[in-house]
């Protein structure tokens, strides 16, 4: 099938797949008013100012809850929604230290007063009855059975037994048996403190959640600008005094459903666009709320972004549609990366044969994007949850220096979910720690081949703040893996899935419960949080659980002195503010973000900042003295270094990326490969069975890789469709939404996305309970035909799981997670990314 759908220019409708459907999107300067947890649906207008209510016909029903003794609160609270990148503030209205109402920041002007559908869910998660308010300790049960048996203990004896558990790990010479994963739910600098236990305990195994969600993206921005972060910001830059990503003349959208992973970011870029008339092309294998917003939409295969991109490269560079006064002075490897384009033969026909995307629509697209200027690239887990993942992002970093669209405001590489720039630094330790050997290899889903096969060698113990058996790939086998597991350590807000397999069960804190830095917009943009709410029952925020594990360290720990750990670990930084401060005094590039000046802020504040002068850094690698000043803030070596690489230009090819790259199996200038799943037989990946050290993770190891190794069709003989994972809508973000009465009932129900052609070929009908199976396993879902699909793919929502007891007041159906079709050993080895995005598959009528 080949697709290529282009919106007519007056399409402005939103329709049953809207962006704005279930979100309260309003226009200028509106938010939720009168009644507490309305949510109003608007239609196109909501990117127009609103007019203020007339009296008469039609006016706006009279807010009630005006001079209302009950309902007028006696206190606002800032806080912050958790649920997304969007990174909106909210503004808590209490009675009695009660949530009445949650509205949204009018100051903030990329936010505008608007939030969406899921931050009333907030006060869901704090007031909840399924909320974990206690320690637990597994007292009988199988691991992993639902009926098994946990009782409440102290947090003094929680902590102790992890402690015990660790150290004897430790005095046995089994230090790097230990790892943690942590996960994008947490206060902001949790990841020091976890780094800081691990790096005392002597593991290296201190892992984040990076790997499920989108850490090749910035691993491909270092390596070619040199820092791993999303390069321009929202809204106006306080340095140049000109909107920055609201001025693109071009949106090439990657992968990204920002209409329902983006809201109200991209409700900002779509007001600056109707300022602009910039056009939005969005390519993606299914049609989306953000697709209905689009100029044009281009639907490729699966997991074929890679070679779409490598034939808008070659028809850009052949055809002189470069910006050569810019890559003359700028750029290195040009010449290299035209030569081997045209040497491998990356032509848009070939991208055609490969992507099932028409070699003129390649073309265009190309053309567009190099001809309208500035043109900005935004990809977010469509790309990330690839094989390729870290080429891919690579090629498209290219895409952006050759043209010129790298260091302006409107352009740059967007790609979303890059961590918290650079990491938080605490102060050096004072005492010599043991030495670390070699992490595992990067990615959670070597947990379960280290568990249950020792490779490269074997965990006993583990702790995580996520939920591994709803993230990782291959669910059967982490499921099994955790069941045989030593010693798990759980914690979170519910008992989720995992929870299930754990010995150690710890309760933490929900969003409104805390003050802290808590979720950043993906534009470097952090703001600061207040505390709403009084803790529900014993519940502990989680940097205040890693202190308190480490003052547990140190009572338990008879080889080092208590002092060891207590010393490393002031009591004081369980204030978070304190904590705060040390960041902020220890960490390139932040002296400008104290927290007087972040809590004064109605927008957030950007990194980097190096002073309280400066007004945060918008556009990475513009040529401007902000920039430059705040460049060498992050490292003396790069005072007068526009790009942030050893040449201080970008790296396209140089002789030593090459030398660091290729014993891993990569190139600096990219070879084309492909999912073994995904249709045609495209060349592909194969693994050695060795190890070596990760040359874009060092700390880590990695299985060296062959590409374009030959593909073989032979899987689909059985399984003929290609299945992608991810998210079910708006309302939900990862798992933890699915815990909320208004999760479950707007959104209870897993529906399987088919095209119906497809569908009358399998005798299924809109409606019908269906099987989605792979090699790997099955899972259920409601058939939903859509003409918005190709018909050889099956979209699959993800983050639905067995254990979401919310869900049954609806009569929702309880679902295995998705991830129990995707292959855990097939992963991005330099990134350690999962490939969510393909698995071959067949759907069958339950």
């Amino acid at each position: 099938m080949e697709q290529d759908n282009t919106l007519p220019a007056d399409h402005q409708g939103v329709t049953r797949r809207g962006v704005l459907r279930g979100a309260m999107l309003a226009g200028a300067g509106t938010a939720t008013g009168g009644i507490p947890g309305l949510v109003p649906h608007t239609g196109q207008a909501a990117f127009a100012a609103a007019a203020p209510p007339l009296p008469g016909p039609g006016s706006a029903v009279p807010d009630f809850t005006a001079g209302s003794a009950a309902l007028t609160p006696d206190r606002v609270v800032d806080s912050a929604c958790q649920f997304c990148n969007s990174n909106c503030r909210i503004k808590v209205s209490l009675k009695l230290g009660r949530v009445l109402e949650i509205r949204g920041e009018q100051a903030d002007p990329v936010q505008d007063g608007n939030l969406c559908v899921k931050a009333p869910m907030m006060t869901e998660l704090t007031y909840n009855p399924l909320r974990l308010t206690t320690p637990l300790r597994r007292v009988s049960g199988r691991k992993g059975d639902p009926d098994s048996r946990f009782a409440p203990v102290s947090w003094d004896e929680a902590l102790d037994v992890i402690a015990r558990r660790w150290l004897a790990l430790r005095d046995a010479g089994q230090a790097r048996a230990i790892a943690n994963r942590t996960t994008g739910r947490l206060p902001r600098g949790t990841g020091s403190l976890v780094s800081r236990v691990f790096t005392l305990l002597g593991s290296p195994n201190d892992t984040d959640v990076g790997p499920v969600c989108n850490d090749a993206g910035g691993n491909a921005l270092a390596t070619t600008f040199g820092l791993g972060n999303f390069t321009n910001g929202y809204g106006v830059d306080g340095a140049t005094g000109r909107e920055d990503l609201g001025s693109a003349k071009f949106f090439l959208f990657l992968g990204t459903n920002q209409g329902e992973t983006h809201p109200v970011t991209f409700a900002h870029l779509l007001r600056e666009r109707a300022r602009t008339g910039a056009r939005l092309v969005v390519v993606d294998p299914r049609a989306t709320p953000t697709t209905e917003l689009a100029d044009q939409w281009v639907a490729p295969k699966p997991h074929t972004d890679f070679a779409l991109v490598l034939g808008m490269l070659h028809h850009i560079v052949t055809t002189g549609r470069h910006d050569r006064a810019f890559v003359e002075r700028w750029v290195l490897g040009f010449d290299e990366l035209r030569a081997h384009l045209v040497e491998h033969g990356y032509t848009p026909e070939w991208a055609a044969g490969v992507s099932g995307v028409p070699a003129g629509t390649i073309r265009g697209l190309a053309a567009d994007y190099a001809g309208t200027r500035p043109a900005a690239i935004f990809c977010n887990a469509g790309i990330s949850h690839q094989l390729g993942a870290f080429d891919t992002y690579r090629t498209l970093t290219m895409l952006a220096a050759v043209t010129g669209n790298i260091g302006v405001p409107g352009g740059g590489c967007n790609f979303m979910h890059n961590t918290w720039p650079g990491g938080l630094n605490l102060p050096p330790l004072k005492v010599t720690p043991p030495t670390r050997g070699p992490a595992l290899p990067v990615g959670p889903d070597s947990f379960a081949e280290s568990i249950l096969n020792g490779r490269p060698y074997r965990l006993k113990a583990v702790m995580t703040e996520g939920n591994p058996l709803i993230s990782s790939a291959n669910t059967g086998k982490v499921r099994e893996a955790f069941a045989e597991l030593d010693f798990y350590v759980y914690t979170g807000l519910f008992m989720e899935e995992a929870a299930y397999y754990a010995d150690i069960i710890l309760p933490v804190c929900s969003g409104l419960e805390f003050e802290g830095v808590y979720m950043r917009r993906d534009d470097r943009a952090v703001r600061w949080q207040d505390a709403a709410v009084e803790r529900v029952g014993q519940t502990r925020s989680d940097t205040e659980i890693w202190i308190d594990l480490a003052h547990a360290l140190g009572r338990n720990d008879r080889r080092r002195p208590r002092s060891y750990w207590t010393d490393a670990f002031p009591q004081e930084w369980k204030d978070y503010g304190t904590l705060w401060d040390t960041f902020v005094a220890h960490t390139p590039g932040m002296a400008g973000m104290t927290r007087r000046r972040l809590r004064a802020r109605a927008e957030p504040l950007r990194w980097p900042c190096p002073d309280t002068d400066h007004p945060g850094v918008s556009t990475l690698y513009l040529d401007h003295p902000s920039w430059y000043r705040a460049a060498e803030s992050l490292d003396p070596a790069n005072r007068g270094k526009r790009f942030l690489t050893a040449s201080g230009k970008a790296e396209i090819y140089t002789p030593e990326l090459e030398s660091r790259l290729a014993p891993s199996g990569h190139h600096a200038l990219p070879v084309f490969y492909t999912h073994p799943e995904v249709t045609g037989a495209h060349p592909t990946i194969a693994y050695e069975d060795r190890y070596i050290t990760n040359p874009i993770n060092p700390g880590a190891l990695t299985r060296p890789v062959r590409l374009g190794v030959a593909g073989s069709d032979a899987v689909h003989r059985r399984y003929p469709l290609m299945g992608m994972t991810g998210r079910p809508s708006v309302v939900h973000f990862a798992s933890v939404t699915h815990w909320t009465p208004t999760g479950k009932r707007l959104n209870g129900v897993r529906l399987v996305q088919i095209h119906p052609a497809t569908a009358r070929g399998l005798g299924i009908a809109d409606g019908d309970q269906v099987l989605v199976e792979s090699p790997r396993g099955a899972v259920s879902g409601t058939a939903q035909l859509d003409e918005g699909i190709r018909a050889d793919t099956v979209y699959l929502p993800n983050t639905f799981g067995p254990a979401q007891r919310a869900g049954d007041l609806y009569g929702a159906p309880r679902y295995e997670a998705a991830n129990t079709l995707i292959d855990d050993l097939l992963y991005d080895n330099l990134s350690g990314q999962q490939a969510y995005k393909c698995f071959a598959c067949r759907v069958r009528k339950k």
